[in-house]
């Protein structure tokens, strides 16, 4: 599967760590990852060919004309502190999880990370919960070590001891820990009720944890305000879905004409 990699920037970082991403619910990760990016002006330097994960089920039309198919993207980007050589990071961003062939995925992503020399992978995720989504989100942790777990302590992130994290953003951790390379996992909390909504909130306790672990200074204001525009949208939606529950099933009570003597 070497063949399939594509790196057309070779960093040579003395150590770094990886934050490997796909899409999941409340689109935790995948948010997060690409805020990172954004912010910290992450070069790209390289991808996973998609032929080999992938096979577009329909095109899309434009303006009557097809276009050809598309897969989803498997890059990866890669940052290096101005002012501390010490301090790098390679960021993995799948926009698909492939319906087969997940686990050779994501062997092909942790090749890249030994090629860089990480010596860490972090991964995100989403913990469903029975939250309301105006309540602040706090963020959940698993490791590969138990000396791993001591440090989640200290960030103050829920240890629930026993969970399943569902899809590559999990399955990263067990393989990286196969490799004998640390794993850890950031949890954001999703309200159970809103798992099909994207879920910025949670990204953002999650990206709060992050950085701090990274010793990385990073501007979230942005996402933040993306938050409190999510969370009006849901007050919107839920005060709608309120008031049509209480029309269809609550009968109105009319009152009585008084019967004339």
């Amino acid at each position: 599967m070497k063949d399939v990699i594509k790196l057309y920037k070779q960093p040579r970082p003395k150590s770094c760590v990886m934050l490997a991403s796909w899409p999941g619910i409340g689109d935790v990760s995948l948010t997060a990852a690409k805020y990172l990016v954004e912010k910290l002006n992450a070069v790209e330097i390289g991808e996973i060919e998609p032929v080999n994960f992938f096979e577009p089920m329909g095109v899309t039309v434009r303006d009557d004309v097809v276009e050809s198919p598309r897969f989803p993207e498997s890059k990866f980007y890669y940052w290096q502190s101005r002012s501390d050589r010490e301090k790098s990071l390679v960021i993995f961003i799948g926009e698909e999880q492939p319906g087969f062939k997940g686990y050779e995925l994501v062997n092909c992503v942790l090749d890249v990370a030994q090629r860089l020399k990480v010596a860490r992978v972090y991964s995100c995720a989403a913990a469903v919960t029975r939250i309301h989504h105006s309540e602040e989100m706090k963020v959940w942790g698993a490791a590969t070590t138990s000396n791993l777990v001591d440090e989640l302590s200290k960030h103050n992130v829920v240890l629930r001891g026993n969970l399943r994290i569902a899809g590559l953003n999990g399955l990263i951790l067990g393989m990286a820990k196969e490799r004998g390379m640390e794993g850890i996992c950031l949890l954001g909390e999703v309200p159970a009720y809103a798992t099909q909504i994207a879920n910025p909130k949670a990204s953002l306790a999650v990206l709060g944890i992050l950085t701090k672990m990274l010793g990385i200074t990073l501007d979230l204001t942005e996402l933040g305000h993306l938050a409190e525009q999510v969370d009006e949208e849901m007050d919107r939606i839920a005060k709608r879905v309120t008031a049509e529950f209480i029309d269809q099933f609550t009968e109105p009570i009319w009152e009585q004409d008084e019967e004339e003597e």
